[in-house]
Formats: C-alpha cells, sequence, structure tokens
C-alpha cells in the first residue's frame, strides 16, 4: 500500500519546465510565463481598466505573431448583466463583449480551421495567472511553436474569449454571429480551476473515437505525456459546469478541452499570481495542447464523429484505448480466470461457494461502511454545498478540498485495514455502535442524503449479523466476483466508463490464476508475488485516478474513493494479515479513523471562512 501510494504521487508530479533557450519548435513554460507575468499583474474584470490594458497587450502580441488580429464586440447577455449587478458592478455592463480573433494562414485556406480558444477575463479579485491567464499565453507560445514547425495544412485561427466569467458571452457571440463560425472543424480549449497539478484533457466532442486516435498520437510527444481517461469525460458530461468549450461542442463541434484542477485554493483566488503558479502546469497543459494542435493543423483531414472509445493514460506513460464492445470480452475473460482460480482453489484448498459469498459481502460492507465515513469526515470539514449560501463559503470549502481529501482518505483506509485483517478482532456490535454513532449526527448536520442513509443501514446491519470470516480465497475471489457483477450494468449502460471496474478486476483475476496454478492452498509466498506487484501497480494508478475524482467531485460525493479503495483490495485481499496480527491492525484501522475525524475537523480552524477578496 505504501509502495502504491509512492507511485501515485511520483506519477501526479508536473513535468519539468523547458527553459527559455528550449528549441523553437518545442512548447516553453518559461517564454510562456513572461507573457502570464505580464498579463497577470492584476485582476482585469469585464470593463475595468485592467481589462482594457491586457486587450491591447493581446492585440500587439497576436500582430507580432502574424496572426492580424480583429475584434468583435457584442452586449452582454440579461444573465450576465445580473451578475454584475450581484456583484456590485453594475457599471460594468455598459463595457460589452470584445472577443480578440486572429488567424495563422495554412496552405490550404478552404479547408475547416483547428481553433484555439482561451478566455482573457478574470473574476474580480483575482488577477487569475491560471484562469485563464495560462491558456491565453499557452496559446501564443503554441502559435510561435507551429510558426517555428513550418507552414501547417490548414489554417489555425485563434479566439480569446472575453466575458467567459459571465456566462460564457465571448463563446456565445462567436459561434453565433462570427463569420468563421462555421468554418470551424475543429477546437482546443485550455482552462484551469486551480493553480497546479498535472493537466487533463477531460472533455471531448459527441462521436470521439477519432480524436481520441489524435490524442493518442499526440501522447508520446507531449513534455510528461498526455493524462486523459474516458471517465473524466462521463463524468463531465453529468455535471452543471460549463466551459467556452460546452458552446462548441453544443454546435455539434469536435475537439479537445484541456484544464488543471490542483491546487484548488487558488481558483478565483487573490493568491493566483504568477509567482505562486505551479510553471510545470503550464508546461504540461502547453506541451500537450501543442502536440494535439500540431496534428489537427497538418492533417489531410479533421478527425470526424465516430462512436466514442473507452481510453485511458497509465501514469502518463501509456495510452490504452479500445472499442466500448471490447468491454464485454474483458469482463468475460476477467469472469473466466476467475472461474478458473475458483476451481483450483476448490480442489486444493477446498473453497466453497459460502466462502465465496462471505468474501463479497465483505466487499458490500466495506463500500458502506466507507460511504458513511467518509460523509462523516466531509462534513465536520464544512457544510455541504447545496447548503452553502455565499461565493466566500464555496471558495472556502475549496482551500479546505486538500484536508477533506486526506480525511476521506483515511477514513477508507480505516474500512479497508479492517477487511485486510482488522475485523476479525473487532466485535461486530462495537462496529455497528461507532457507524450508528456518526452517521446520526452527520445526516443531522449535513441534511438528509439517501445514498448515505442507505449505506449506514447496509453497514450497520452486516456488522451485526454474525459472520464466519473468509478463507483468503473466499475473501479474494469473492472481491472480484462482487466487482464483476457491478461492472456488468455499467458496461450496459456506460460502457466508457466500466473500464474502471472492469482493468482492475482482470489483474486481480490474472494473479489469482497465477496464484492457483504455483500453490492453491497459498501456503508458499512466491504464489503470492504476482499479487503483491499488481497491488503496487494497480494501485498506484488507482490512486492517481482517485486524485482526479476527489478533486473533480469529492466536495459532494467524497464516497467516490469507496469504490477505489475496492478495487485496490483486488490485489491486495490475498496479502491480508494473518490472525496474530489482527489486533495491531484493528488498532491501525481505529487510529486511522480518529485523525481522518480530526484532519477534517482541523480544516475549520486551519482553513476558517473569510471574503474571497482577502483569501
Amino acid at each position: 500500500m505504501l509502495l502504491a501510494l509512492v507511485l501515485a504521487i511520483v506519477s501526479l508530479q508536473t513535468p519539468r519546465p523547458l527553459p527559455a533557450d528550449a528549441p523553437a519548435t518545442q512548447f516553453s513554460a518559461a517564454r510562456a510565463m513572461v507573457d502570464i507575468r505580464e498579463i497577470a499583474r492584476e485582476p482585469h474584470p469585464v470593463g475595468s481598466a485592467d481589462h482594457a490594458r491586457v486587450r491591447d497587450l493581446l492585440l500587439l502580441r497576436m500582430n507580432e505573431l502574424g496572426l492580424s488580429p480583429e475584434t468583435q464586440s457584442g452586449v452582454l447577455s440579461p444573465a450576465a448583466v445580473r451578475r454584475l449587478e450581484r456583484d456590485g458592478r453594475p457599471e460594468a455592463a455598459s463595457a460589452g463583449v470584445t472577443n480578440l480573433i486572429g488567424v495563422l494562414p495554412g496552405r490550404d485556406r478552404e479547408a475547416a480551421p483547428l481553433l484555439l480558444m482561451a478566455h482573457y477575463d478574470t473574476v474580480p479579485g483575482s488577477p487569475g495567472a491560471a484562469d485563464d491567464t495560462t491558456g491565453v499565453a499557452a496559446i501564443l507560445e503554441i502559435v510561435r511553436a507551429l510558426r517555428g514547425r513550418g507552414e501547417t495544412a490548414r489554417d489555425v485561427v485563434v479566439l480569446f474569449t472575453d466575458a467567459e466569467e459571465l456566462n460564457l458571452d465571448g463563446a456565445r457571440l462567436f459561434f453565433s454571429e462570427h463569420p468563421l463560425r462555421d468554418r470551424i472543424g475543429a477546437v482546443i480549449n485550455l482552462e484551469a480551476r486551480g493553480g497546479g497539478g498535472r493537466a487533463m484533457m477531460f472533455e471531448t466532442g459527441r462521436g470521439n473515437g477519432e480524436t481520441v486516435a489524435l490524442l493518442a498520437r499526440a501522447a508520446p510527444r507531449a513534455t510528461g505525456g498526455v493524462s486523459s481517461n474516458a471517465l473524466a469525460v462521463v463524468v463531465y458530461e453529468n455535471m452543471p459546469n460549463g466551459t467556452d468549450f460546452t458552446v462548441s461542442k453544443d454546435r455539434g463541434i469536435g475537439g479537445l478541452n484541456f484544464a488543471f484542477i490542483g491546487r484548488p485554493s487558488h481558483y478565483h483566488s487573490p493568491v493566483s499570481t504568477p509567482e505562486t503558479l505551479d510553471e510545470g502546469s503550464v508546461q504540461h497543459i502547453g506541451s500537450q495542447a501543442l502536440e494535439a494542435a500540431d496534428l489537427y493543423a497538418r492533417a489531410p483531414a479533421l478527425p470526424a464523429a465516430t462512436p466514442n472509445v473507452v481510453y485511458a493514460d497509465i501514469f502518463g506513460k501509456v495510452f490504452i484505448r479500445h472499442a466500448p464492445s471490447v468491454g464485454w470480452g474483458l469482463w468475460a475473460l476477467a469472469a473466466g480466470l476467475t472461474g478458473f482460480a475458483a476451481w483450483r482453489a476448490r480442489r486444493g484448498g477446498g473453497l466453497t461457494l459460502a466462502d465465496i459469498g462471505r468474501g463479497a459481502l465483505s466487499g458490500v460492507w466495506l463500500i458502506a461502511s466507507a460511504i458513511v465515513l467518509t460523509h462523516v469526515a466531509r462534513v465536520l470539514a464544512g457544510p455541504m454545498t447545496g447548503r452553502i449560501g455565499s461565493a466566500d463559503a464555496y471558495y472556502t470549502l475549496l482551500r479546505r478540498l486538500p484536508w477533506m481529501e486526506a480525511g476521506a482518505a483515511l477514513a477508507v483506509l480505516a474500512t479497508a485495514l479492517l477487511i485486510l485483517g482488522g475485523r476479525s478482532r473487532t466485535p461486530g456490535w462495537a462496529l455497528a455502535l461507532v457507524l450508528a454513532g456518526l452517521a446520526i449526527p452527520a445526516l443531522v448536520l449535513s441534511g438528509f442524503n439517501a445514498l448515505v442513509a442507505g449505506a449506514a443501514v447496509f453497514a450497520i446491519s452486516l456488522s451485526l449479523r454474525p459472520l464466519e470470516e473468509a478463507t483468503t480465497w473466499g475473501g479474494w475471489l469473492g472481491l472480484i466476483w462482487l466487482v464483476l457483477l457491478l461492472a456488468a450494468p455499467v458496461q450496459a449502460i456506460a460502457p466508457e466508463a466500466a473500464f474502471l471496474l472492469i482493468w482492475p478486476a482482470m489483474a486481480g483475476a490474472v494473479a489469482a490464476v497465477i496464484a492457483a496454478l504455483i500453490d492453491p492452498r497459498l501456503m508458499r509466498w512466491t504464489a503470492l508475488i504476482p499479487a503483491a506487484l499488481l497491488a503496487v501497480l494497480t494501485g498506484g494508478w488507482l490512486l492517481g485516478l482517485g486524485h482526479g475524482v476527489y478533486l473533480g467531485i469529492g466536495m459532494d460525493l467524497p464516497g467516490a474513493l469507496a469504490l477505489i479503495a475496492l478495487l485496490m483490495l483486488l490485489t491486495l485481499r490475498p496479502l491480508a494479515a494473518s490472525a496474530r496480527f489482527a489486533r495491531p491492525m484493528a488498532v491501525a484501522a481505529a487510529i486511522s479513523l480518529i485523525l481522518a475525524l480530526g484532519v477534517s475537523g482541523a480544516a475549520r480552524v486551519i482553513e476558517p471562512e473569510r471574503p474571497a477578496a482577502t483569501a
């Protein structure tokens, strides 16, 4: 588990930024930082003097790059005006919207152009070094690098939108009125919701098969590789958030949307300055976008809308993709391997169907208990987002997010340690008492939550149920079968997301088959070496994935980490402690839970609520 954590931490590091003297054909964060420092000197919301300063600066920079820039002006939407009135800046409405548009000419002026897009406005009070000055400066550096690589096959249009922070008004204006709107063939949008971390391609246009194939070709060329997976696209598709890319996507235009979301306390904050920005994040987002843009701009034909595919990167080094239907084949293979391991274990180790059932029930208990405990930890850190009444309170929660994640992870660890040996020495009534004693007040404080309440009922009931402890084989194979049962409906309903369940199940099944072939009784330690190695590799990958999931939805759904724990146990379960270590494991679980509650509660003291303008 510790090695998996180390692997995850290493894989989540941003790449080293390239210096200003890097080859002219490469993306250099140091060169981009020159523009970032100049643009993000001060906050520049719509209607401010600094907004006009930044607009003039960008027009100058676009001219220097040979983009022959022009402006597109329009009025703000009623929704944007209402936002300004709520912010106490109604006079800014008269400024309207001013988009900046330039074109890097290609050989075929009639071919559908590639659009590079970012917004140059900020919210009041934040210099916006990340959101979205990084995107703007990265595009300037991308254009410079594209020119260094020679003439492109098609035009590259640069669009710096205005008023993104006010209802996406700049993008709406461009795609509703500008003459180029109907010619755009693909879009690359750059965004940020934080001040660091690896950049991820988190959204595509609809019908992304060929688009993802292009991204896969860009992966080995990008500094630090490409970070992306189909789960992020599925999750974001069902969230209420929107970026400028939303507008082009709704018009049926394909493309890629990149962002980094680490250091969440920097989002819309005064601390989002060039000095605090992670230059490795600038390098990562810019390099990924450059390599994708280069492939788009030089392709004889742009990617067409084709059926979505399943894909994910492995530690940013390997990019795997396959058709959704392949998921059924992988599911069947994992089920067949698990069945073979069960047959060998039955012949050599006396495995029974009841034993497998007990193992599966232990997984149900883990999920239910972890959902309850992560919710408790979340409530200790602050109110749920549905119960906050101001933007200041929301930004306070963002500053507490790292503490929330640590608390949720420790809470999940507590349940995992019990499954890995500590539960046999922990009375069922004591577990039920702890779960009930924490769940009831948490539900009162947070408001009724049907998911958490249902999980509490399941967890308490299974804790009180007299249940013989599953054997190593029963516990292991029971968990794999449980995940396969969960994966089947996901594969049927949302096949692009099913890889999250099927791939770890396959790893667990492979390890189980090897162990069963070496020693069906699991008495020889060599039989568990493959499980240990796969536990490190799959665990590191899952922890990295879980970090991204928590940053995206953990504030409202902290129990998502329960699934990550269950999937890690598919290779960890055979390494469970023997009976003589049961008491230390139970003590470790108790300590982990106490730390989870303490860390989460401490977030209120470490990051007290204060106005966003002084955050």
